[in-house]
């Protein structure tokens, strides 16, 4: 079960480390469910400028001894993986209580630090030309897409534009303006085709969320969620020129076997959006529509809260911000409050079942983490 859905709320800029932000976290989800520190006896942390700590460095900080303990440096698919190993860690008995919890500090050089740091692989295939960031390697595989499926840039720009209505109704979106479709298409380019708001926001903030029996849950009092089915795969379709699809397409029919359902009973879907072509692959590989259909699925869908195929309920990161590796959180703790009848003015009418899906670790021209889980409310 998934329970105490907790967001330390973003800025743009920090001068707090990563530990504190995480401190943050950890600190409000033993207040959200009313618990003693040493009753978390498992902890899941993500972050990249936690750094040279790591999971184990942080217990110090934290002043706990967990007895079940994982490092997940996965990026965008870490909340997902966090989520599938913790649930395993309880279900063998190894830990009672885990405490998942991702995020990052942002300052002025640390998305810079982190980013000429991010992989070997990464640096020697862009550097010599001049491009150290992701804007570059997003605009290759966006134009690709566009030539190949026939994509508009209206057709990233309604999934911005949806994205950011529902984020008007999230207090801790750091976008608080409507975007209309005329702003989106008005916007500075960055690195054609991208414009301004088809990039994230790097900024600070920390997400966390506790994993735990049902048993457990009940007698805590703490209203909760289920997992129904989970997956995860890494550098899937390695051979692939230019990355289209990645590992959902391979474990995508495990997935809904495990929840019991198809695509058409998902009630909302929760995806990695740090740049739109990144939603319509995943809306793609998890089996929404067909390979090369995104466009029309865009086309034939509202993607607001109280519209049609509710998607990135929250905004997204692309309207709420990027906070690091805790960017691979947002869409779990978000699943979690629309299930548990915690999103507010947001929330989806009779959401019964959400699917998150986790994208990370881009290697130049592609990402090699994926995972995706589905959710079930409790009285589901």
């Amino acid at each position: 079960m998934l329970a105490a859905p907790v967001t330390v709320p973003y800025v743009r800029y920090s001068i707090r480390a990563a530990h504190w932000w995480l401190a943050r976290t950890f600190s409000a989800l033993l207040e959200a469910a009313r618990l003693r520190k040493d009753e978390i006896d498992g902890l899941t942390v993500s972050s990249f400028t936690l750094a040279p700590d790591t999971a184990i460095g942080l217990t110090q900080h934290l002043g706990v001894s967990p007895r079940w303990l994982d490092h997940i440096p996965l990026g965008g698919a870490s909340g997902v993986v966090a989520l599938r190993r913790a649930a395993r860690a309880v279900q063998a008995g190894d830990a009672d209580i885990v405490a998942c919890i991702g995020g990052d500090t942002n300052h002025v050089d640390s998305f810079r630090l982190t980013l000429a740091n991010f992989s070997q692989f990464a640096r020697d295939a862009v550097y010599p030309y001049g491009a150290g960031g992701p804007n570059a390697s997003f605009a290759f595989l966006t134009a690709h897409y566009m030539q190949r499926h026939g994509a508009t840039r209206e057709d990233f720009g309604k999934l911005c534009v949806a994205q950011r209505a529902n984020a008007l109704k999230y207090p801790h979106a750091l976008f608080k303006k409507p975007l209309s479709m005329e702003d989106y298409l008005a916007a500075r380019p960055i690195a054609e085709p991208l414009h301004l708001f088809d990039c994230v926001m790097p900024c600070a903030g920390a997400e966390g969320f506790l994993v735990l029996a049902e048993d457990r849950a009940r007698s805590l009092g703490l209203p909760f969620v289920r997992l129904q089915g989970t997956i995860e795969r890494h550098n899937a379709f390695a051979s692939d020129p230019v990355q289209m699809r990645a590992g959902w397409a391979l474990d995508r029919d495990d997935l809904y076997a495990q929840a019991g359902c198809k695509p058409g009973d998902i009630d909302f879907v929760q995806t990695y959006d740090d740049y739109p072509v990144i939603s319509l692959m995943q809306l793609e590989d998890l089996g929404f529509c067909e390979k090369g259909e995104g466009p029309a699925f865009v086309r034939k869908h509202s993607f607001t809260h109280d519209g049609s195929f509710p998607l990135n309920t929250s905004g997204g990161q692309l309207s709420v911000g990027q906070a690091g590796a805790g960017g691979g959180f947002l869409g779990m703790v978000e699943a979690i409050r629309q299930l548990s009848g915690h999103a507010g003015a947001r929330a989806v009418k009779d959401a019964k079942l959400g699917l998150v899906s986790g994208f990370g670790m881009i290697n130049y021209d592609r990402g090699l983490g994926s995972g995706a889980a589905i959710l079930a409310a409790s009285q589901a």
